[in-house]
């Protein structure tokens, strides 16, 4: 059994412990240095706080059962996507007196796991009002800082760790989150014969919600693009289990294009994506594919499209942060100023992605309040010696 299957194996018997509230198999498979980064109300940090939670929570239900609807690894980050059954006939839940109702939620768990032994939890149950009803407990009692910390470890947990190094071409992605984290995210997808996978993308919302649902995009993500030569076909196999996964006002844009660098052969599709920029043949130019974006209707066709970099050209990928950021007059940074920035700056020396955020702080003045994540990422490739 390969160690994505072992782990994953790992957080279902944790998840049949907790139904069990069997407390000898949950200090088994606990870390000693155990850490729940969505604590609840009341809810004590540590191992023996997370088990008496469980052991409290099980005691005030009866009829409690799970079922895994999704699961998938991605390293030692095992993502569970659940739903739970229960009876609240048996005693207080949490403040809450015994209602008799059937309970059903859904939930996205997310595991690390080193050792053998369950290191770090992040979860959230039926991802919208739940989040959204903890968010609102936080900010009474003023935890939000917490629920921000927990949003940018799992952020930041998501994005690759090193920049691929292709002969002949230059990569440089630039991630400055808000203070009220966003659901950017960037990745790299190391595919046969070479060539190279490249994801930028964005969840909407904010916080936890917007973190774990980016998250589950980008682990379904990696998943398939093994399987797949193509950006279209993987968007739409992405797509389908998505759409089943998280709540119906969230979804997920994405732009994800396959790099030949040999060749210089860029192809590509868009789910929904601000248009990315090339410059191209002595010109800037938006780089069109139709798609819809992820997770909100399944069935969906992703056109693809292919184009050839030739030597000096590059092409840049980014957020909405960038194009909706606003000066003291609320004017926006807008997608033609974007456009001929590019232009003026795409063949200097200096990385363009520099470039443009110069020109954003010059635009916004100081005192400027992020409002969204900023994600830039640039692909260049090297000009012919002189």
């Amino acid at each position: 059994m390969s160690s994505a299957e072992e782990n994953k194996a790992l957080a279902r018997r944790f998840l049949e412990a907790q139904d069990e509230a069997d407390v000898e198999a949950l200090d088994e498979l606990l870390a000693p240095d155990f850490v729940d980064h969505t604590l609840l109300p009341g809810q004590v940090p540590g191992r023996e706080g997370y088990i008496r939670m469980i052991v409290e929570d099980i005691d005030a239900l009866s009829d409690v059962r799970t079922t895994i609807d999704y699961q998938a690894a991605d390293g030692d980050m095992v993502i569970t996507r659940q739903t739970s059954y229960s009876t609240h006939d048996r005693g207080e839940l949490r403040g809450l007196l015994p209602t008799g109702r059937e309970r059903e939620t859904t939930g996205i768990v997310i595991h690390r796991i080193s050792g053998g032994k369950i290191v770090e939890e992040w979860s959230t149950n039926s991802v919208g009002s739940f989040v959204e009803d903890l968010v609102q407990e936080m900010r009474q009692r003023e935890h939000i800082e917490q629920e921000l910390q927990v949003a940018r470890t799992i952020q930041q947990a998501s994005l690759p760790r090193e920049v691929p190094q292709l002969e002949g071409w230059r990569i440089t992605p630039i991630y400055q989150p808000a203070r009220e984290v966003g659901g950017d995210f960037y990745d790299f997808l190391e595919l046969d014969d070479g060539r190279l996978g490249i994801v930028v993308g964005d969840a909407t919302g904010h916080g936890v919600p917007a973190a774990l649902v980016m998250a589950s995009a980008r682990s379904m993500l990696r998943a398939v693009a093994q399987a797949s030569n193509s950006p279209g076909d993987a968007l739409r196999r992405v797509n389908d289990p998505l759409a089943t996964e998280i709540p119906p006002n969230m979804f997920v844009t994405c732009f994800y294009c396959i790099l030949d660098p040999k060749s210089g052969s860029l192809s590509y599709a868009n789910a929904g994506h601000d248009l990315p920029y090339v410059w191209h043949g002595g010109a800037c130019k938006e780089l069109r594919a139709r798609g819809m974006p992820l997770g909100l209707l399944p069935g969906m066709h992703y056109e693809q499209k292919e184009i050839v970099l030739q030597k000096g050209e590059s092409a840049l990928l980014y957020t909405d942060g960038l194009v909706e950021a606003h000066n003291p007059q609320r004017e926006m940074f807008g997608f033609p100023r974007l456009q001929t920035l590019v232009s003026e700056h795409a063949e200097e020396e200096r990385s363009l992605e520099e470039a443009l955020l110069e020109e954003l702080y010059s635009f916004v003045g100081e005192g400027w309040e992020q409002e969204d994540d900023i994600t830039l990422l640039t692909l260049r490739r090297s000009a012919a010696p002189s």
